[in-house]
């Protein structure tokens, strides 16, 4: 637990605004959680998100598991040589401003919530000014996916794990809490994705669709609970948002998952069958990108790099192992 006391000196602004806008670098979403369980405090005094902070306030801020979860840029390296950076991206943390925002603007990148552009932006400024292609980023992960993400340090980095990534010879693997009870142990959904005919911001199982594209994710189950599963997932082909809807098309969707889920975050309560307990354990889906097998762009040697498990995802999976009866593999 990290705590903190800063005197704001400030014009007005939202308590919620302002604890976003930290060198936690946590999102909006995270400093509500927080003031709402009391532990943020003006004045020793609990508030509501939208409290407008005065000149002179103090206003306390204690971290649960500071150091792991909301982490600075530099704690979330968990590679780095000259040709190479990989980096832990904790959930909330967008990749970059937007859909068209690979334009290197630093008023603009430094500017608003933080991405992980934002932050190459300041952390590493050099790779800026050699003019590389979106910062050397060669992929991407949704923003309330969490794991790993690799950043090419030069051109001829970028070059080789564009191909890699092309050529789906990295061995991308991902961790999943879904709902309900998988059919099978271990398959392979085999299902075109396209865009969803309706709602501009999803995608769908589009059989028939002019942009639909092929993919294919292989799952297996590595526990199973009482309305719930864990899996060990590899995409072999890398569409947007193809995990979370090959698992809502076979009836298993991400727990949490607000976009193809139907529900956005589960209590302690939820688990434990005790409506009073309210205490929120997750509230981003429930997806993590644990390790990725590549080839060094560098020296051609194989090289595995791992994130382990956030602490919001750990917690539910203690829940589910102490509360919802692990049944035996089919």
């Amino acid at each position: 637990m990290k705590k903190t006391k800063t005197v704001y000196e400030g014009v007005p602004r939202r308590l919620d605004v302002f604890l976003s806008e930290t060198g936690e670098n946590f999102s909006r979403s995270y400093a509500r959680k927080l003031i709402e369980e009391g532990l943020a405090k003006v004045n020793g005094l609990d508030k509501k998100p939208s409290y407008m902070l005065n000149y002179g306030d103090e206003v306390e801020l204690a971290i649960p598991g500071a150091g792991k979860e909301q982490k600075g840029f530099e704690d979330m390296v968990v590679f780095e040589d000259k040709a190479l950076l990989a980096v832990h991206k904790p959930a909330g943390i967008a990749v970059h401003p937007n859909a068209g925002g690979w334009e290197i603007n630093p008023k603009a990148l430094l500017l608003g919530e933080p991405t992980l552009v934002s932050m190459l932006f300041t952390a590493r400024p050099a790779m800026a000014e050699t003019g590389l292609e979106r910062l050397g980023l060669v992929h991407r992960l949704d923003r309330d996916t969490s794991g790993v993400i690799l950043v090419a340090r030069t051109d001829l980095a970028h070059a080789k794990l564009a191909k890699q990534f092309a050529g789906r010879t990295i061995e991308k693997e991902y961790f999943a809490l879904v709902v309900g009870r998988p059919s099978r142990d271990r398959d392979v959904i085999d299902c075109p994705i396209g865009f969803h005919p309706r709602v501009r911001e999803m995608m769908a199982i589009r059989h028939d669709g002019a942009e639909s594209r092929p993919a294919q994710t292989f799952y297996e189950v590595t526990e199973r609970f009482d309305g719930f599963a864990a899996m060990k997932l590899l995409p072999k082909t890398g569409r947007t948002h193809q995990i979370r809807v090959h698992l809502s098309h076979v009836g298993c969707p991400v727990l949490c998952d607000r976009q193809y889920g139907g529900r956005s975050r589960i209590t302690r309560g939820e688990i434990r069958r005790d409506p009073a307990d309210e205490f929120v354990l997750l509230e981003r889906q429930a997806l993590h990108a644990r390790r990725l097998r590549f080839f060094h762009p560098a020296t051609d040697e194989p090289l595995e790099i791992e994130a382990p498990l956030p602490t919001d995802m750990s917690a539910v999976l203690d829940e589910l192992r102490k509360y919802r009866t692990v049944s035996s593999a089919r």
